[in-house]
């Protein structure tokens, strides 16, 4: 039942690596959620670890296999050995891997959305799932030939041409097909959510957006052809703009959605703005998906000091996507 039309599914939490402290601010979250939020959410996750979390930053949140009685529906991921709270460990790499899976075939026979906990690269790789994170492998999950991230906050959000690539490989990745096709998943994307003619903001890759080729020449070549044939497609982009100026005007609410060339040239602004409220929406994916945009804090793991913040504006968007209408996206090359 890939790209369900709405729906109002279930909201599917995968609580990330267990040893982080993805479980911690899922209970947090979840106590924070009034009953009829919580009566739709699914945790997807080891339940030790889950009521050891609740107990430890104290909330009356209980979990069980069906969710009955005000008790929170708990998909049970069994660790296949002991772990250390705030250790990389290959078995929590590897509950993690199990907990995604689980999720994605949820949301595919139900519809509803994701909300992914954090996760740790290298206990990932080390499980032997080689993947660069969440969003690889909910696409090769998906069979999705590639998938955008989109950093959404209130003031300022960000689309990225690519992302967990070296600096090199970034300007390598700026032709104008990937930039077009970056425009219109990001346009796609707000149209759904609510906005009619989305204004989108094209970040040229050099300072000064090259200055007519003294300081290179992949705006004028790459970035404002894409430009002009979003524009020729009906989409009101705008650019390539340089990328001093650029995002102090979308946060200003000149733009509703800026382009950036590369993994930091969006990150930076947007977390600078929007630090714990920041949300991590993959775009081009069959199902939908969002996540807390930071990592698994193994140095405060099991302190019970996790902020949940940012947890909350995930589940948030996540609702909101759940209950908007989608169809399957058509990307035709990938981003990383």
């Amino acid at each position: 039942m890939d790209g369900i039309d709405g729906g109002h599914g279930p909201i599917v939490i995968t609580v990330g690596d267990p040893a982080g402290v993805g479980p911690e601010i899922t209970c947090r979250a979840l106590a924070d959620l009034d009953e009829a939020q919580r009566a739709r959410v699914r945790v997807v996750g080891p339940g030790e670890i889950m009521g050891r979390a609740a107990a430890l930053v104290g909330v009356p949140i209980r979990f069980d296999s069906r969710g009955a009685g005000g008790a929170v529906h708990l998909e049970d991921i069994a660790l296949s050995a002991p772990i250390t709270i705030g250790k990389i460990d290959p078995a929590a790499g590897d509950a993690a891997y199990r907990a995604i899976v689980r999720a994605v075939e949820i949301v595919r026979t139900e519809g509803g959305c994701i909300c992914t906990a954090p996760i740790n690269k290298e206990a990932l790789n080390a499980a032997g799932h080689r993947y660069d994170g969440h969003t690889g492998l909910l696409a090769h999950l998906t069979g999705a030939p590639s998938s955008f991230m989109l950093l959404a906050s209130e003031r300022l959000s960000t689309i990225h041409v690519s992302t967990h690539v070296s600096l090199s490989d970034a300007i390598g990745r700026v032709r104008p097909e990937r930039v077009l096709a970056t425009i219109a998943a990001g346009a796609a994307h707000l149209r759904r959510i609510g906005i009619a003619a989305p204004r989108i903001a094209v970040a040229g890759l050099n300072p000064h957006c090259g200055e007519h080729g003294l300081f290179g020449r992949e705006d004028e070549q790459f970035i404002a052809p894409a430009v002009a044939e979003a524009r020729a497609q009906g989409i009101e982009a705008f650019g390539p703009i340089s990328p001093d100026t650029i995002f102090y005007r979308a946060s200003q609410g000149e733009f509703d959605l800026v382009v950036a060339q590369y993994h930091d040239q969006g990150h930076i602004p947007t977390k600078l703005i929007a630090f714990d409220t920041t949300v991590n929406v993959s775009l081009g994916l069959p199902i939908d998906r969002t996540s807390v945009d930071h990592g698994t804090a193994f140095d405060i793991a099991g302190t019970g000091r996790a902020s949940h913040v940012n947890m909350m504006a995930a589940l948030a968007y996540a609702r909101r996507l759940a209950d908007a209408p989608r169809s399957p996206a058509r990307i035709a090359e990938p981003v990383a």
